[in-house]
């Protein structure tokens, strides 16, 4: 999967490239959220965010 791209708007983490809003990462890992079911987006989650600060 050489072409797949990983979109991303979360501009304070460190491994999104705001101008084009993709991650830089070659990859992610998606986890769930913790007692939370709720069948929505918010149920997951990007583990490898990193604050930019």
């Amino acid at each position: 999967m050489e072409n797949q791209k990983i979109n991303c708007t979360v501009e304070s983490c460190k491994y999104n490239n705001c101008n084009s809003q993709e991650c830089v990462l070659k990859q992610i890992m998606v986890t769930p959220v913790k007692n939370c079911e709720a069948k929505k987006p918010d149920e997951s989650m990007c583990s490898n965010y990193v604050n930019l600060k």
